[in-house]
């Protein structure tokens, strides 16, 4: 009885549609596999760097660790121990907030 309840499902189905089928169930698949999670890590990504401010310690994507002097419009100036050498490098190169083990 069920095979024939199936049978009548795919008979109502156009042919066409049936190709179409697994096309479509593959886009879903992707969508909530690869392109969501990543859409959510850039949505945290830009959120982190909106609620930068002077004080924080950061870690920028070449791996240079350091605290935040100043903030501009598309820059950050970084201190860097243990010379205390003052960088300047661009808000997108930040990879991180790194947390303080002294507080």
């Amino acid at each position: 009885m069920l095979t024939s309840t199936t049978l009548l499902a795919a008979a109502a189905i156009p042919p066409g549609m049936m190709q179409l089928l697994p096309f479509l169930l593959i886009i879903v698949v992707f969508y909530f596999l690869l392109i969501r999670p990543n859409q959510k890590k850039q949505q945290n990504w830009q959120q982190m760097l909106s609620n930068l401010k002077p004080g924080d310690r950061v870690t920028t994507t070449g791996g240079i660790r350091g605290v935040i002097l100043s903030i501009k419009e598309d820059a950050i100036q970084l201190r860097v121990p243990p010379d205390n050498l003052k960088l300047e490098v661009i808000k997108t190169a930040i990879a991180s907030v790194t947390q303080d083990e002294a507080k």
